[in-house]
């Protein structure tokens, strides 16, 4: 008996700042743990085994506009970062239990040089067909939540910039 294959929904947004450098997202982006500082509607995120930052290490998050599979009120998933690379200045993550659908999920953030003194964050990701979504609704979701977690980093680093006086 042949087992019909799924195809895996992929998608891919990016966004540029202006005003920050790769050198100074990156740490940002790679702050595993603290999501929730700069992601839109994720009222949760913390560590929840390993250390910040490290492969291996698994956050919780919570709250963001996914639906859930109906057990609970509030989304929520548990993400292990599977790789990080400094020098590429990008990173990998699965999901590995949620209540939002997902029976498989990975995704790479990656935080380029633009040659202008900014920077440009791209989010990749593939994900089994989700009940109830469409991908190209999906795909909207994450181009809204990262022009505003660009926004919000932009944000913190020009506060960081006038509090230290540099």
């Amino acid at each position: 008996m042949e087992q019909e294959l799924v195809q895996k929904w992929e998608g891919k947004v990016s966004t540029k700042l202006k005003t920050i450098t790769e050198h100074q997202a990156w740490p940002l982006v790679k702050d595993f743990f603290n999501l929730h500082k700069r992601y839109p509607d994720l009222a949760t995120c913390y560590g929840i085994h390993g250390s910040n930052g490290e492969p291996g290490c698994i956050r919780y998050c919570a709250g963001f506009s996914l639906p859930s599979d109906g057990s609970q009120e509030v989304s929520w998933s548990k993400e292990r970062l599977v790789a990080v690379d400094d020098v590429e200045r990008c990173l990998t993550y699965e999901i590995v239990d949620c209540n939002i659908g997902f029976k498989s999920y990975e995704s790479t953030m990656r935080v380029i040089g633009d040659g202008d003194g900014g920077c440009v964050i791209e989010w990749l990701f593939a994900v089994d067909p989700v009940g109830g979504l469409e991908l190209e609704g999906l795909v909207e979701k994450y181009r809204v939540g990262l022009q505003v977690m660009a926004r919000k980093m932009e944000e913190e680093i020009a506060t960081s910039v006038q509090r230290n006086g540099m």
